[in-house]
């Protein structure tokens, strides 16, 4: 691949390419991020050698979202729709993918966690779509993708409650599909990547296209629609409330406006 990546390191293991993030020790993202992990993605698509690919974090976190904290609009009101946007260009990758997630994937965090095909899980790792417990609407996509991995009534309760779902839940739940200790999460990644790889490639594409197909639309209408609620809830004084008791890691008062 001849493209470099400013936040990305790009390597192969055979035909498994290799997508690291590398913004230690959360990984938070903004547009670029996404933009870099999507144009790794699509060079892999192009790559004849490459059969799949993995995508993994350096650091504590797999990706702890955007960082409200010290950042309030990342990767919201000016640049939420770039950013939605571009990560359907992920939702649209041709060939299969696993997320080696080693530790937290927050809010738009996790939606990045589920854009790979698979997950392999430390019982490290910690998964929470928290966007209410910030005062705002979930993204990332998270509406359409989450109900279509886990059913709609577990997905009800990780939007509603903000709760963080462990590696070993995660398998159970079917939000990831292989635990391994936090020292082997990338290595087994890899090695379901290879796994796959070495299936016919072609067939591997044509598969995976049945069975994803109409995966990405539904991906971009249902961030259509987060977008205009996250628009809103965004202005809202819960929603300052919300960065400020989580950074503050704190119940948040709420004033219902």
């Amino acid at each position: 691949m001849s493209a470099t990546f400013k936040d990305l390191g790009i390597s192969t293991d055979g035909a498994v390419g290799i997508v690291e993030i590398q913004r230690p020790p959360h990984n938070f993202f903004d547009n670029s991020l996404i933009n870099q992990i999507a144009d790794a993605f699509e060079a892999f698509d192009r790559d004849d050698k490459i059969r799949a690919y993995v995508l993994c974090a350096q650091g504590k976190s797999f990706c702890a979202g955007a960082d409200f904290a010290n950042r309030p609009q990342t990767g919201a009101a000016e640049s939420g729709k770039h950013l939605y946007k571009e990560a359907t260009r992920i939702f649209r990758a041709k060939k299969p993918s696993v997320g080696a997630i080693q530790g937290p994937a927050i809010g738009g965090g996790l939606g990045l966690a589920l854009a790979p095909d698979f997950r392999v899980a430390a019982p490290e790792a910690r998964f929470a779509a928290n966007f209410t417990r910030l005062g705002f609407h979930p993204g990332f996509s998270l509406t359409y993708t989450l109900p279509r991995l886990i059913g709609q009534q577990k997905a009800n309760l990780m939007f509603l409650t903000g709760r963080r779902i462990g590696g070993e839940e995660a398998v159970e739940w079917g939000l990831a599909d292989v635990l391994a200790p936090l020292a082997d999460v990338r290595k087994e990644a890899i090695k379901l990547a290879q796994e796959i790889a070495e299936s016919a490639p072609l067939a591997v594409m044509s598969t995976r296209e049945t069975m994803r197909r109409g995966f990405a639309d539904g991906a971009e209408a249902a961030t259509e629609r987060e977008l205009t609620e996250q628009e809103w809830t965004r202005k809202t004084e819960d929603f300052k409330e919300g960065v400020k008791s989580y950074a503050e890691k704190r119940p948040g008062n709420w004033k219902n406006r």
